[in-house]
């Protein structure tokens, strides 16, 4: 794997224009509209693609139709006045978007932020693959992971605004699960949504020399034993230079089990491993750069990043 191609959009500045987009689940009108208003605090002028608060006319777990969703995340990666696109939420629907972009199109615009977490893992595997861009694995904006947690809040502003101030990442209960240091560039995300994408278009071909993010919610511990199982035997992990695990929220029966699960997989691989990094579906959680080279320090738990996210 070779960041070198990997493009780092501007970072933001008070009066820039943003896009919010839905490419997945609809998002909450009351949680949207609290967004909008964190973003102009922030001085940003938020600009909502047309289908960010339609929902598809039979499939309700989605936010409007394939084309209309596909056609805004489009619209808003092409617009030169916008320095950002925001996703709205997660949920489901990402990789039904992505069927319906002509991503030869989007190669033609300049590189701009990405940020999205959870199913959105299906668009930044996309666009760092695809496009040779950094994008922000960070909160999706109409969520509780966004308006009603001004840490996880604070940290993506920082990100957004103050780049350099964010090249250490860890977290308070982060520890070793394999020890050593590892070199490598940050790509990944949810399990669910690297395991469906595995083979698929857009999708990269495996991890080799990457520092892989994993996290996911709502799965039970056999679900999540035959994703990591199923990346491990296609041979995606192969190769890779280091894991770095974040929240496992709602995975039955309970984190302690999980840790164990992953002890039991990912120490064969002989590279380092850390747990419990604070991202994914968590309070707080951090805003991790994907498609930048950095070190893993497995032994102190800490991610540094070569250089800012953001120029």
């Amino acid at each position: 794997m070779n960041d070198a191609a990997a493009h780092r959009p501007p970072r933001l500045r008070p009066g820039d224009r943003v896009s919010v987009v839905a490419p997945c689940s609809p998002a909450p009108p009351g949680r949207l509209d609290a967004a909008l208003r964190v973003l102009r605090r922030w001085g940003l002028e938020p600009v909502l693609a047309p289908h960010v608060r339609d929902r598809h006319p039979r499939l309700r777990y989605l936010a409007g139709t394939d084309a209309a969703r596909a056609d805004g995340l489009r619209r808003a990666w092409l617009d030169p006045n916008t320095a950002a696109v925001l996703c709205a939420r997660g949920g489901d629907g990402a990789h039904r978007t992505l069927d319906m972009v002509d991503f030869t199109e989007l190669r033609r615009a300049a590189p701009k932020i990405l940020v999205g977490f959870s199913d959105v893992t299906a668009l930044h595997e996309a666009f760092t693959h695809e496009l040779g861009v950094v994008t922000l694995h960070g909160p999706v904006v109409a969520s509780q992971y966004f308006v009603d947690d001004p840490r996880a809040t604070e940290e993506l502003r920082a990100t957004l605004f103050e780049p350099e101030s964010r090249l250490r990442l860890t977290s308070p209960k982060a520890e070793t699960l394999a020890g050593g240091s590892a070199r490598g560039v940050t790509v990944g995300g949810n399990l669910s949504l690297l395991n469906d994408g595995l083979l698929a278009p857009l999708s990269r071909p495996s991890a080799e020399g990457g520092l892989v993010l994993l996290e996911d919610i709502g799965e039970d511990i056999a679900r999540v034993d035959r994703m990591l199982t199923h990346l491990l035997r296609s041979g995606w992990l192969r190769g890779a230079a280091g894991i770095l695990l974040g929240s496992w929220t709602d995975c039955p029966p309970g984190p302690d089990t999980v840790r164990e699960l992953m002890a039991e997989r990912l120490r064969p691989l002989g590279i380092p491993v850390v747990w419990g990094l604070n991202f994914g579906h968590c309070a707080g959680q951090l805003t991790i750069p994907l498609g930048v080279r950095a070190t893993l320090d497995a032994d102190t738990a800490t991610l540094v990043l070569d250089r800012p996210a953001l120029r």
